[in-house]
């Protein structure tokens, strides 16, 4: 009987040694922990710039939009006039990505990875009137700027709001940057609140009103 006693003994302790490393081996499923996203620094096999590469010239300094109270408003020449929340603004439209380069006339550059919805899909949805010619975008900070309607409608014009695979940081420009390809920094306009459209082929933005190209074509001269 003491033996059997022994016995038993000396196998639970065993099996308390085998079972103990394995049960604290064992994840706890039930919580996930989210942790910081990192951007990426390559893509399809092309070198990326790092969001801290760009420069800090935005004309009050960086914005932070209260997100629960933010609005993107599609307004003027449209039959519809609409207004999203931000998760509307990125839940109801398709999503593309985009290498592009940003050429300031600071004479710095930075190659991104971008990701939004085409501005003419937002656009679209709330129905253009044949009035309108220009599309003239407006940020948090009062900053304007303006291109012509065709240059939307017609190119794969994004409004991002990830940057190398994380979400815009507030001194980049979040909630949404335009990614304004083939045009200066200038037109690359952050922190997006509305996207007006107007027949006002001579609207000039923040830099344009003060001697900068309207056209900003890259090819050409940034100034008039």
């Amino acid at each position: 009987m003491k033996r059997t006693i022994a016995s038993v003994i000396v196998l639970a302790v065993v099996l308390s040694v085998i079972l103990i490393p394995i049960c604290s081996c064992t994840p706890n499923m039930g919580n996930t922990t989210e942790l910081e996203a990192v951007e990426i620094r390559e893509y399809e096999g092309e070198k990326l710039s790092s969001m801290n590469d760009f420069r800090e010239n935005s004309i009050k300094g960086p914005q932070h939009v209260d997100i629960e109270s933010y609005r993107l408003e599609i307004t003027g020449l449209v039959k519809n006039p609409t207004d999203y929340t931000y998760d509307e603004a990125i839940a109801n439209n398709q999503h593309y990505k985009k290498m592009v380069t940003l050429d300031c006339v600071e004479g710095w550059s930075v190659k991104i990875l971008w990701e939004g919805a085409l501005v003419r899909d937002l656009i679209g949805a709330s129905n253009a009137l044949p009035d309108a010619k220009v599309v003239i975008f407006h940020a948090y900070d009062g900053y304007t700027t303006s291109l012509p309607l065709d240059y939307i409608m017609n190119n794969d014009i994004l409004m991002a709001y990830k940057m190398n695979d994380v979400i815009i940081p507030p001194e980049r420009g979040f909630p949404f940057q335009l990614v304004a390809e083939s045009k200066w920094g200038y037109k690359w306009i952050k922190w997006i609140t509305e996207i007006e459209l107007s027949d006002d082929v001579n609207y000039r933005g923040f830099w344009e009103s003060r001697g900068y190209s309207n056209s900003a074509d890259l090819d050409e001269s940034f100034f008039e």
